[in-house]
């Protein structure tokens, strides 16, 4: 039976242990290279509360990467826990609020819901005989759709009760550390000292040798991915709890980010071996590199690029210790003593690291400027033009002003940003400028920002239950209204028209959908024949809006709540397009105003997102000296039309 416990066939010593050493623990080198490398780079990484920050961020990916472990160990895959996660908060919250279920109940509920999705993935693969990435890969689609339609796409506040989940205890140990540390413990005790435990190796290993010597392989098989589910819902649970509300797009890509960490653990994907210790070192790795590369202000495309590479220079380090000559044992059949020598690899490995760390550290001290200019920008996405202006604008006043702007994409996952704004807090930044993913979301990180004394600037959306210094934004409800006014007006007052839908749960789909319901309320005339989302991406508004020709040959109007899903429904109507059908957007981007300038879109809602930019960074200076800011900032919004588009400076 394989495990992985790893034992060199050939004797060393002096530098030859040193390097049998390095090889034996990869992953573990890797990590204390980088927690040095960031050492020497940031005067800000090694301070106790960016360090506790790694380790609530590092909470989520660590929990989902230990249920993950399971199946890798057994030569399995699981893309689905992502998903999982997302929809057993989302049935927490739902059920604990909207239904008035008892919370102790409700979190039960959760975590069968992600235990019950784990064994239908364990039927389909075990039974349906499906290979587990495609079944798997089903349950990913099946349990975001299950979170989207319980939430409706929006959020759902989370339980207090629940959600003390993301406090922390005597004001300085966060929960979620804490809980990955217990889920840690859980997964090593099941790996190492029980029968399922010895069974995944065995699995892993040949599974049909497993078979033919007694082991129940497909029940083993069901069991491995309910562990896995239960996993799942638990980092879900947390998750939400640390965003005090349960996100239907939350944790998306995690089972990436998991499956990642279980790899660069040790773990092979062939299966027969991993560990739980690794498995968390693998967490760590992750949270660490982003931690340190937002304090380096390392631009947010470039630190993907950075993630990668990292990740595949450490899975390398593990084959090259595999074909060093490291071999694996059979369970229990390790050197006597062997647990002794890797806790005292262990040791050494804190001792070397903290001495060397120490050593980077006196070499700070002493030397820092001035936080106040130091401001830090955290933007919902980079993926999308209209984001990018506020960026320019916020870069171009940064510069004017001689401020040091560090800017990052949470890539709409509101988890990541805020991990973003808490590394700003602990970095000890003069002010915060944030554009939320969500307004709710946000605001738990935004408090521990507040505590800190750094003053937060919202920009284009507000952030709820947290106090921000000002809010620069435009109204994206009063847009809305002035959309539905436009379209009424162009068709007369009557007509059919279908809406395309930003990403759900966010604010800014939210508000401006609600603005043109409610605007459209004064003109009975219009018929909405079709609302579905297209994410705020221009190929999905091609393509929805293609799909929605079919069935609605004869509308003649759409209201994309952003330009790129109407510069797509353009495309998707042709001809069309600014002679039988008006199509209006909204945000006022490059782009957009072009279709506008070319007659192919009636017109934009348009915001100013350079003049957004520019005022926030402005303000966030203010606000960072202690001057007076007006609390609320609001850049006004207009529908530019072909007549009107050439005045128009965006």
């Amino acid at each position: 039976m394989a495990t992985d416990t790893l034992k060199s066939t050939t004797g060393a010593s002096g530098a030859s242990a040193v390097r049998r050493l390095l090889l034996d623990n990869g992953a573990l080198t890797a990590l204390i290279a980088l927690v040095i490398a960031m050492s020497a780079l940031s005067g800000d990484f090694l301070t106790t509360d960016n360090l506790l920050n790694i380790g609530v961020q590092a909470a989520v990916t660590a929990i989902l990467a230990f249920g993950v472990t399971f199946v890798i160990v057994s030569a399995g895959i699981d893309l689905s826990v992502g998903s999982v996660a997302a929809l057993s908060a989302t049935v927490l919250a739902w059920m604990a609020t909207s239904q008035g279920v008892p919370v102790w109940i409700a979190v039960i509920l959760a975590i069968a819901t992600g235990i019950a999705c784990g064994l239908v993935n364990g039927v389909l693969i075990s039974y349906g005989k499906l290979p587990p990435f495609i079944a798997t890969l089903a349950m990913l689609s099946v349990g975001r759709g299950l979170s989207l339609v319980i939430s409706q796409g929006s959020p759902i506040a989370f339980p207090e009760s629940v959600s003390h989940l993301g406090d922390t205890l005597g004001g300085w140990l966060p929960v979620p550390v804490l809980v990955m540390v217990v889920m840690g413990l859980i997964t090593a005790l099941i790996l190492g000292r029980t029968y399922i435990g010895r069974s995944m190796y065995a699995i892993g290993g040949n599974e049909e040798a497993a078979r033919l010597s007694g082991l129940r392989v497909k029940k083993q098989k069901l069991a491995i991915y309910a562990l896995s589910g239960l996993f799942a819902a638990a980092a879900g649970i947390v998750l939400a709890s640390r965003l005090s509300s349960a996100q239907p797009q939350a944790a998306q890509g995690y089972e990436l980010d998991a499956i990642a960490a279980v790899v660069i653990g040790g773990a092979s994907l062939a299966g027969g071996t991993g560990k739980a210790s690794g498995t968390l070192i693998g967490a760590l790795i992750l949270a660490v590199l982003r931690n340190g590369l937002n304090l380096l202000s390392v631009s947010a495309f470039w630190q993907q690029v950075v993630i990668g590479v990292v990740i595949a220079l450490a899975v390398l380090l593990d084959t090259l210790r595999r074909k060093a000559g490291a071999t694996p044992v059979a369970a229990g059949a390790g050197a006597p003593g062997g647990r002794g020598k890797q806790a005292a690899t262990y040791i050494i490995a804190a001792v070397v690291a903290a001495a060397i760390v120490g050593a980077m550290s006196f070499l700070h001290n002493g030397s820092s400027s001035s936080a106040t200019k130091k401001v830090g920008l955290s933007l919902s996405t980079l993926n999308n033009p209209f984001f990018v202006q506020i960026k320019s604008g916020a870069q171009q006043e940064a510069k004017k002003l001689g401020v040091d702007l560090t800017v990052t994409d949470a890539q709409n996952d509101a988890s990541q940003q805020a991990n973003q704004l808490q590394n700003f807090t602990s970095s000890g930044l003069g002010s915060i400028i944030v554009n939320p993913v969500d307004s709710d979301a946000a605001g738990p990180a935004v408090r521990s920002a507040n505590k800190a004394g750094i003053p937060v600037v919202g920009v284009d959306r507000g952030v709820n239950k947290a106090d921000t210094a000002a809010l620069v934004a435009s109204d994206n409800i009063a847009g809305g209204k002035l959309g539905a006014k436009a379209m009424a007006e162009k068709l007369g007052g009557k007509g059919k028209i279908v809406i395309l839908q930003g990403l759900a749960g966010t604010s800014a789909s939210r508000e401006r959908g609600a603005g043109f319901a409610e605007g459209l309320k004064a003109y009975p005339g219009i018929e909405v024949v079709a609302r579905q989302p297209a994410d705020f991406d221009r190929t999905k508004g091609l393509d929805v809006m293609t799909n929605l020709l079919q069935a609605h040959p004869d509308i003649q109007g759409v209201f994309a709540e952003n330009d790129e899903m109407a510069l797509g429904a353009v495309k998707a109507l042709g001809s069309k397009a600014g002679t039988s059908v008006s199509v209006i957007g909204f945000d006022g981007e490059p782009d957009g105003l072009k279709a506008v300038k070319d007659g192919t879109m009636y017109a934009s809602v348009a915001q100013q997102p350079k003049e957004l930019g520019r005022i926030a960074v402005e303000n966030a200076l203010n606000a960072a000296e202690g001057k007076k800011v007006e609390k609320t900032v609001m850049v006004p919004v207009k529908v530019v039309t072909k007549e009107n588009v050439a005045g128009f400076g965006g």
